[in-house]
C-alpha cells in the first residue's frame, strides 16, 4: 500500500473527520465549506492547506455507469492531468458511499481503483459518513466543484451538458470544468458558474 502512495500522482487516501461545528450550505462566492482528512499514513490533511490552490473536487463511485462512462472513455483522466498541468491545480476526488452500499471501498481497494483505471487525483477522500458530502450538497456521481485559490467556491454541478451514460456521448459534450478552469485561469468571470449535476445519486447512510 505504501509504496503505491508514493506514486508520481502524489495521491493520498483520506479518510474525512467531522467537524465541530455546522456546515454552510455552498454558494457560489462564497467560503467553500471547510473540510478535514485524515491520510492512511496518519496526516492530517484540510482545506485550509490547501489554500492559495485551485482545488477541484469530483465525487466518484466506481461502480456509476455514468461515472464508468467518463473514466472508460478517460475523459475524466484526462481532465485530471490537464487541470494539473495547463492550471496548477490540485485534484480532490471523493468517495462519500456509505459502508454497504455501491461504491464503497475499503482504502486498499480505492488503491487498486486508481491504478486499474490510471486516475490521476492528488488525493482520494474516503468519507464513508457523508461528513463531505453533505456539507457540499452532492447529489450524484460524477458532482463536481471548483473551489478558488481564495477559497471561495467558483464553480458547482455536472461535468459536462451530456447527461448520458452512453460512452458515445463524451464526444462533442461541452465540458463545463475544462471551460470554468479556463475562465479562473485568464482571470475573468466564469460563464456558467454553476450547472445542473447528473449521474448516479450518492449513496449516503442513513
Amino acid at each position: 500500500m505504501f509504496k503505491t502512495m508514493m506514486k508520481a500522482t502524489l495521491m493520498a487516501v483520506l479518510v474525512a473527520l467531522p467537524l465541530a461545528h455546522a456546515y454552510a450550505k455552498p454558494e457560489i462566492g462564497k467560503p467553500a465549506p471547510a473540510f478535514e482528512g485524515i491520510t492512511a499514513t496518519g496526516e492530517k490533511v484540510s482545506l485550509a492547506d490547501l489554500r492559495g490552490k485551485t482545488v477541484v473536487l469530483e465525487w466518484t463511485n466506481k461502480d456509476c455507469p455514468y461515472v464508468r462512462k467518463h473514466y472508460g472513455t478517460e475523459n475524466m483522466q484526462a481532465l485530471q492531468r490537464d487541470a494539473r498541468s495547463q492550471f496548477g491545480v490540485t485534484w480532490v476526488s471523493v468517495i462519500s458511499s456509505a459502508p454497504g452500499t455501491q461504491g464503497y471501498l475499503e482504502p486498499a481497494e480505492a488503491l487498486a481503483n486508481i491504478d486499474a483505471t490510471k486516475a490521476a487525483p492528488d488525493h482520494l477522500v474516503l468519507d464513508p459518513q457523508g461528513t463531505i458530502g453533505r456539507a457540499y450538497a452532492a447529489q450524484t456521481t460524477p458532482h463536481m466543484y471548483i473551489i478558488g485559490a481564495d477559497g471561495m467556491l467558483r464553480f458547482m454541478g455536472g461535468i459536462d451538458d451530456n447527461p448520458s451514460s452512453n460512452w458515445e456521448s463524451v464526444k462533442g459534450a461541452n465540458n463545463y470544468v475544462r471551460a470554468a478552469l479556463g475562465d479562473l485561469a485568464a482571470g475573468q468571470a466564469i460563464k456558467q458558474p454553476v450547472t445542473r449535476p447528473y449521474g448516479c445519486s450518492v449513496k449516503y447512510g442513513s
